[in-house]
């Protein structure tokens, strides 16, 4: 395994360090997704919400789409805090192309509205046009958010521990288990690792960091504006430091950052099952469905290597 830092895997830990964040961009999205979640709760009571639960589709199985050949868990948003919008003929392309690519394995909707554009109706949207399972991707933090996953069609939820405690993501995963949903926790340092429940059985690593301030995001958004692929405010090198730390029966996904030029890498060295991909397939200028076909590539390049 390489060591970090090595071949593209360029960390940018000292640059966020240097910014010796006190009100992060976490901070910042939270106050909305805290209205955000008022709001749901006033629009759509818990009985109401479990009469709509009552009529979801039934639900896909997440981890065993995950457990066989490599893939990708392909995001759909209309916008990022670091990369700013998305092409709209991407996003709109999106479902469908997903729903035809025989290297996504399953699909990733993000539901928050403030600093993403989206909401949990195109969670259901994309459940219902399509066979893929689907993972609600947001800052969970409720019981109320967990049973609208289930209400709205998620198969699996997104548990960040960089949010949650110990007590709270062992809450929530139960909870998410008693729905028959599958958990997919994120990680961004060791001790998050080590505050997952005892029957956590899909990790993801992200080498994002929201431990930063929004300056940070600005100059990502600004980089990608004038061309630029590197972005600020991830540090690839997590993806080898943390893989070293899961357990042997870990189902494990890297998050942010990986591109055609890398995946095979993350496969093959790195030895992840899955990765999650959103913006270089929408923000890809001749479209999601090229920028699919360049993955496809790559990764067939690495097999036909070993």
């Amino acid at each position: 395994m390489s060591p970090r830092g090595s071949r593209s895997f360029v960390g940018r830990a000292r640059f966020v360090d240097e910014l010796k964040p006190t009100h992060t961009i976490l901070d910042e999205i939270l106050v909305e997704v805290r209205r955000e979640v008022a709001a749901a709760r006033r629009q759509r009571p818990p009985a109401e919400l479990a009469r709509i639960a009552a009529d979801a589709p039934p639900i896909r199985p997440f981890a065993q789409a995950l457990r066989g050949r490599f893939g990708l868990i392909a995001e759909i948003k209309e916008r990022s805090p670091s990369q700013g919008p998305m092409r709209p003929a991407n996003v709109a392309d999106a479902p469908a192309a997903y729903e035809t690519s025989p290297l996504v394995r399953c699909v990733s909707v993000l539901t928050n509205a403030s600093h993403f554009g989206m909401s949990i109706e195109r969670l259901r949207a994309v459940k219902l046009g399509g066979t893929k399972p689907v993972l609600r991707k947001d800052f969970l933090f409720d019981d109320y958010q967990v049973h609208e996953a289930r209400a709205f069609g998620a198969d699996a939820v997104l548990l960040m521990a960089n949010l949650l405690n110990a007590t709270e993501l062992q809450r929530l995963f139960e909870l998410a288990r008693s729905l028959g949903l599958d958990v997919l926790f994120e990680c961004h340092e060791r001790e998050q690792i080590e505050t997952l429940p005892p029957g956590a059985l899909i990790y993801g690593i992200n080498s994002r960091s929201f431990a930063v301030r929004g300056e940070a995001y600005a100059a990502a958004r600004a980089g990608r504006a004038a061309g630029s692929r590197t972005d600020l405010t991830t540090d690839l090198g997590r993806f080898d430091d943390l893989a070293r730390l899961l357990p042997p029966h870990a189902i494990r996904v890297a998050e942010s950052g990986v591109h055609p030029e890398n995946a095979a890498r993350v496969r093959d060295e790195l030895r992840y099952h899955a990765i999650l991909v959103g913006t270089s397939l929408l923000t890809a200028t001749d479209g999601v469905r090229a920028e699919l076909a360049r993955f496809e590539r790559a990764l067939a390049r690495g097999e036909s290597a070993d």
